[in-house]
This record gives structure tokens, sequence and C-alpha cells, in this order.
């Protein structure tokens, strides 16, 4: 089996919206009219979900007349919160053909189909010709991609001159090998970690300028302790997508991160770069 279709094997294994749709109904919400609030723990599949996407919104302050691009687009959260916020254009790719599937409904569903399309696609050949997009957008995608250098250039190369790009992405710490499964990879196989140093460097080679790299750890385990707590009271944690999409190896995936991040060895970072013009 090759990488990406390992990849994408490691995120989908059939039923995803018979899944999220028994999720929905077990909230009380009917799935036939679901709100982007209701949608939220679900469809915001990245670490610390919707708050993360929250801050990167505030990064890219995109216009309505902009056409943005979000890489790895799952199943549609980041591009919908995006388009409805700042009337923006989105275009969302993704390698696993059932995440569009059910991002194509889920925005038909919000009434969003005339701001945002989704594409299945490879990060590092994008269908797009040179210089398309006002910015571009990815959450918790890099850690798949080996061949960074190759990721950058191909986004470099879709953007506008001086169009701003956003990562959001869990990087290499100092501390030591990390446990599989997480919520990207089954195992080291199709883990590729670089350090903040690394992407920061990458980014520059690519024709990018970084104008921040800001390491989000505290937040996160803020973020896992406030979790961990509503679970224990028996309420529903605030972020539910890795369950819905990993299911018996989600309570595994989850504890190998949350160690991973207690321990140093994985730093979630943010990074805001521009094209140079």
């Amino acid at each position: 089996m090759s990488i990406d279709s390992e990849v994408s094997a490691h995120y989908s294994r059939g039923g995803l919206l018979s899944r999220l749709n028994a999720a929905l109904r077990d909230d009380g919400v009917d799935p036939e009219r679901p709100s982007m609030e209701a949608l939220a723990p679900y469809d915001q599949f990245h670490g610390r979900g919707l708050e993360a996407t929250l801050e990167i919104a505030e990064l890219a302050q995109p216009g309505p007349a902009d056409h943005i691009l979000d890489i790895g687009s799952g199943i549609g959260g980041p591009a919908r919160y995006f388009a409805n916020r700042f009337g923006c254009r989105v275009t969302g790719i993704d390698l696993t053909a059932e995440f569009c599937d059910v991002a194509r409904h889920l925005t038909h569903m919000l009434d969003l189909e005339d701001r945002i399309a989704f594409e299945v696609g490879d990060a590092l050949a994008m269908q797009f010709g040179e210089a398309g997009f006002d910015g571009a957008y990815s959450m918790n995608v890099s850690m798949n991609i080996r061949d960074k250098g190759r990721f950058y250039r191909e986004i470099h190369r879709v953007l506008k001159p001086g169009a701003w790009l956003v990562l959001s992405e869990v990087a290499k710490g100092e501390g030591g090998d990390l446990d599989y499964p997480t919520p990207w990879a089954g195992s080291a196989r199709t883990s590729f970690l670089s350090t903040p140093e690394e992407t920061q460097r990458g980014l520059l080679e690519a024709g990018f300028d970084v104008v921040r790299v800001h390491s989000t750890l505290d937040k996160a385990l803020a973020f896992g302790a406030r979790s961990r707590a509503m679970v224990e009271r028996g309420e529903k944690p605030p972020h539910r997508a890795v369950m819905l999409i990993h299911g018996e190896i989600a309570t595994q995936a989850m504890r190998n991160t949350a160690r991973g991040l207690s321990e140093g060895k994985i730093i979630p970072v943010e990074v805001l770069a521009r094209k140079r013009p």
C-alpha cells in the first residue's frame, strides 16, 4: 500500500455520514437541519477544534472578495466557518474522498454551496493554476506529508504575490519518539513531524516571509484538562471529531497525543507567513 493510500485509509472506513447523523440525533439535533454550532464538535477535525479555527481566522482575516484555499479540508468545518464569517469563497481539497463527500453534504445542508467547493486532491500536486488564491490555510495536515519542501513550494505556486498562509500543525518536540496511534497516523510510517525551526526554514526556502511561529502548547494542555473534567462530570467534551472519525482507536490515539504533549514529544504551533510580492 502506498503512503497516500495508507493515510487515506487511516481516516476513512466508510459510514462516516451515518455515524455523524447518529451522533447528532444523540445530541438532540435533526441531521436534516443542523446548525453550524451543532456541527462544530464534529466537523472541526484538528487539535482544540473550533477554538483553534477561531485563532487562525483572526490571523488570516480574509475579505469578502477573497478566494481562499483550505488544504486538507476534512469534512469542511473550517471552510464553512470562514465563508460564513467573512463572506469569502473557499475551495477545499482533501486526499480522502469520503471526507469530501460528507463536506459537500453538510455544506448543502447549511446552504453555503455558492461560496464553498470541495475537491479530492493531492497537496503536493494541486489541480489549480498559478497565483489564483488570495490566501490559504492548513490545519493538522503537514504531519502526513514527508516532502515538506514540495508542499510549501506547491502552496507558494497557487498563491497570489503577497498572499497569506496560516499553518496550524503538530511539530516535533525534544521529548523522544511518539507512541502510536495518533489522530493523524496509525503508525510512524505515515507520520512526518518537523520541528518549528525546520518549518520556518522550509517556508523561507520556498519563497515565504515568516511573520510568526507561535507555540500553542499551553492552550492544548488546558483544553485537554477542561475536556477531561467535562467527561468526568458526565458531560460530552467540546471536541468529538476524533471519536467520530476513528471509532475504536480514538481513545488510545487521544491518550498518546495527550502524553506526547505533556512529555514534550510534540508541540502544537501556529504559523503565519506571506508569499513575497
